[in-house]
């Protein structure tokens, strides 16, 4: 599943590509998770210049000129393409038509990425954008592991997986460790390294694949990786599962319970 820094780049292409393009025609072959009917997604949205297209969370919105919002969220297996004048991807979930030829598809063969006309406001802070005060409140008021707090969209919206594995490795924190027993200078350290890794991972993609619009991609991560059997710093990588997730940590990380 695309992750923060991969939509953060996602974002800034369909920028470049699609902002102030009109939207002709909106076609939605699978519907079954569109929050609206058909007929009302075309009428608020076709014939509407594309103002910006931004992340939010692990959401990608389309915001347009009378204000209405179109949110894509790729789920684990959601594709995005530019395509011209015809759209030759199967398993499209919705194609929007721009002036010009040019069109924008997100597939999906299991059907679960979701476009939603103009998603709830959600106050969860982003996780490049939180209080030190915060997180250390939420932290010391739940017992369950720290990387299942920080996977928790509604206590900070964007790190998937990948990246928490990523987070706490830099951290020298033990995945397993229980929240409310992180000492406050420990958090204040976590608090660093949730920026500078998402920040540092989103330069990465841009140097290898400045133009994508979908994928993943993960050769410079350090720990959550299956073909990395140490770390550059020579520990060895553990693989467990929380809560069903593969989780890839070394024993330089510091377990608190």
């Amino acid at each position: 599943m695309p992750e923060l820094p991969d939509l953060q780049v996602f974002s800034r292409n369909l920028n470049k590509a699609l902002k102030d393009k009109t939207l002709d025609k909106v076609n939605v072959p699978n519907h079954k998770k569109l929050n609206v009917s058909v007929k009302e997604l075309q009428a608020a949205l076709e014939g509407q210049p594309l103002t910006q297209v931004k992340r939010v969370g692990k959401e990608l919105h389309f915001g347009f000129k009378n204000g209405h919002v179109l949110g894509l969220h790729l789920m684990l297996h959601g594709q995005l393409y530019l395509f011209e004048n015809s759209n030759p991807h199967k398993y499209t979930i919705i194609e929007l038509l721009f002036e010009k030829g040019t069109g924008l598809a997100l597939t999906d063969f299991q059907s679960a990425a979701t476009p939603t006309l103009d998603p709830k406001e959600n106050d969860t802070p982003d996780a490049l954008d939180f209080d030190i005060t915060y997180l250390e409140e939420k932290l010391s008021k739940t017992k369950k592991p720290i990387k299942t707090v920080l996977l928790d969209q509604h206590i900070l919206r964007g790190i998937g997986n990948a990246y928490a594995d990523e987070i706490l490795w830099q951290a020298r924190i033990s995945p397993f460790s229980v929240s409310n027993k992180i000492p406050g200078t420990k958090i204040k350290t976590l608090a660093r390294s949730i920026k500078e890794v998402l920040e540092d991972a989103e330069k990465q993609i841009v140097k290898t694949h400045p133009d994508i619009i979908s994928g993943e991609y993960r050769d410079f991560m350090q720990v959550h990786s299956s073909k990395k059997k140490q770390t550059t710093t020579g520990a060895i990588i553990h693989q467990k599962e929380i809560s069903s997730r593969k989780t890839y940590y070394t024993d330089e990380q510091e377990l608190f319970e």
